[in-house]
């Protein structure tokens, strides 16, 4: 989850909505890639998810890194709730996982080193204290209440709201991982097709990083339970967007998708206030109930846009939201995966031309078979096993334009972060597949397994 935005003025006229969505235009020279995951931790022994307090807690985790790694404390009302260096920062979602929130890097090189270094960096401090930490799309076995809710007070007010609005918020918070990639777009119009792209393929990275399968101590019936649970999550506020896809979609339009999102909260020195349900453009009235005769500033609307979760969306920059938390290797295959698709115009126009054709029933279809069914997903004509094999050769051969050396130039490209999810391809098995294989087989039943066989 975002942390506070700051910085921004009072909002003065409606253009500046949209034009602060535009300040995120960069030329191509200047984009960058920011990768972002969330990890589960647990203590060893008993297998418990960790506490926020104690000795072994998310606080001992957050205070080893500080203490031993060099990085700065974020804080809120007086609890360390995160850190920061060098561009990066590290945060907690609200039942504990940790997350790294990466620096925008040139290639994926750099970014793959980055995750490298951070959780070694973790599970120095975790061995220390007797504690794991392991990539999943949701929590196997731990019930909701087993799951602590960390001390911010957005994740308070949001705890609240999800019991409102659909059937499953609160599952997301606490029992959910993703990985993500954050991209960025050298105008409008570039913007407009690099999301379309966005949404329509967002059910093939489901697919290929689909790595939640159990839920409550058992199988669920999907192979990413994550993808399963965003779908009753809040309809105000995800989704595939099908008016992205309509004539003369742009920033505006954005604008007025996210104005009719309802509010969570308005950060005030220091404290959120709640705003639940409350609409952002009764605030830019000065007619917000929770701040009568108060207008926002532009970093209320940057944080106000931090609220949809659309399973692609638009800041400063474009997040690609659909992937589960996973494996050491596949944190590396997502970013790579989009990279290869937006980064080089032949291949975005490859893209793009794949999927123009589809409706958004199509799109839906796909988003809802994905998430169920794997690479054995099908919509209409549409299978994904055939869809993300194309989709994977046209990753490829952006990376192989891209020509992104590594290894102090012993390596030309960076497709080999796409091995993992060749590999899916030629086996027609994703992450969730091996796990299902281990359950029914050599542990037979046993989910407790999975801790010691797939931690980093």
């Amino acid at each position: 989850m975002s942390i506070p935005q700051s910085g921004g003025g009072p909002i003065e006229h409606h253009s500046q909505l949209a034009e602060y969505l535009e300040e995120g235009c960069k030329p191509r020279q200047d984009w960058r890639i920011g990768t972002e995951h969330e990890k589960f931790g647990f203590c060893k022994d008993t297998l418990n998810p960790l506490p926020y307090e104690g000795t072994r807690s998310i606080e001992a985790v957050l205070k080893g890194l500080r203490d031993g790694h060099d990085w700065s404390p974020v804080e809120e009302g007086g609890k360390l709730i995160g850190l920061e260096k060098d561009g990066a920062n590290v945060s907690l979602e609200p039942g504990g996982q940790l997350e790294l929130s990466g620096a925008p890097l040139e290639t994926i090189h750099q970014t793959c080193d980055e995750v490298n270094h951070h959780l070694a960096d973790v599970k120095d401090i975790a061995d220390k204290i007797g504690v794991g930490f392991i990539g999943l799309g949701a929590a196997p076995i731990w019930s909701h209440d087993d799951m602590p809710l960390m001390p911010k007070g957005r994740y308070k007010l949001m705890d609240a709201y999800m019991q409102r609005v659909g059937t499953m918020g609160r599952d997301m918070m606490r029992r959910t991982c993703t990985v993500q990639v954050n991209l960025d777009f050298a105008s409008e119009a570039d913007m407009v097709k690099k999301l379309r792209v966005a949404l329509a393929l967002q059910p093939v990275a489901t697919a290929l990083f689909a790595n939640s399968p159990f839920f409550d101590g058992k199988p669920n019936g999907h192979k990413s339970w994550r993808s399963r649970v965003w779908r009753d999550l809040d309809p105000a506020r995800t989704g595939m967007l099908p008016f992205v896809f309509e004539e003369g979609f742009g920033f505006e339009a954005w604008v007025q998708y996210a104005l009719d999102v309802p509010m969570y909260f308005v950060y005030r020195d220091g404290r959120y206030i709640d705003a639940l349900g409350m609409s952002f453009r009764d605030f830019l009235k000065g007619d917000l109930p929770a701040l009568p005769g108060e207008t926002p500033t532009l970093s209320d609307w940057a944080d106000h846009l931090t609220t949809a979760f659309p399973e692609a969306r638009i800041k400063k920059y474009m997040e690609m939201r659909g992937a589960d938390g996973g494996p050491w290797r596949r944190l590396c295959a997502l970013p790579a995966f989009w990279v290869g698709l937006m980064y080089d115009q032949s291949s975005l126009d490859a893209a793009w031309d794949l999927v123009k054709g589809w409706s958004a029933e199509t799109r839906e279809a796909l988003r809802v078979s994905a998430s169920k069914d794997g690479l054995q997903a099908q919509a209409g004509d549409v299978k994904m096993h055939d869809l993300a094999r194309e989709v994977l050769n046209i990753s490829e051969a952006g990376l192989i334009a891209r020509a992104k050396p590594g290894a102090g130039g012993l390596v030309p490209d960076e497709t080999h972060f796409l091995n993992a999810l060749k590999e899916s391809i030629d086996s027609g098995k994703v992450p969730a597949d091996e796990l299902l294989d281990h359950y029914h087989g050599d542990w037979n039943g046993d989910l407790t397994r999975i801790y010691g066989e797939f931690s980093y």
